[in-house]
């Protein structure tokens, strides 16, 4: 695993792990729907990663395009299957979400998937 994907799954534990130790009911709540949201049910998870993928980078939030990115992974999504949801992110986005697609192929890189 490239040094950028562990500085990024490190702050972002260790940071979950300070916002969730504040106790606060709703922020629990927020964390529990989300991991909730992404489980098998009428679409699978895979499907529902790049969904949550395409989702992010049309709202240019990299944080979450890198952990979509680590879910996919994960999932085995083939740099093939990826480059597609590249292009449907781009098209409902427009070309704004250029810098982040290739930030998210920097990553994508950077997780090993190289086809």
């Amino acid at each position: 695993m490239s040094s950028l994907v562990k500085e990024f799954n490190h702050y972002r534990s260790r940071m979950n792990d300070v916002i969730l130790s504040k106790n606060n009911l709703v922020m629990k709540r927020l964390w529990n729907l989300d991991t909730n949201t992404y489980e098998n049910g009428a679409l699978d998870t895979k499907t529902k990663e790049m969904l949550g993928l395409v989702a992010s980078m049309v709202l240019r939030c990299d944080d979450c395009i890198k952990y979509h990115l680590g879910k996919c992974h994960e999932l085995e999504i083939t740099t093939t299957q990826m480059y597609e949801i590249f292009a449907v992110a781009n098209i409902v986005g427009g070309t704004i979400v250029i810098p982040h697609t290739r930030r998210a192929a920097e990553y994508w890189e950077e997780l090993g998937n190289n086809e």
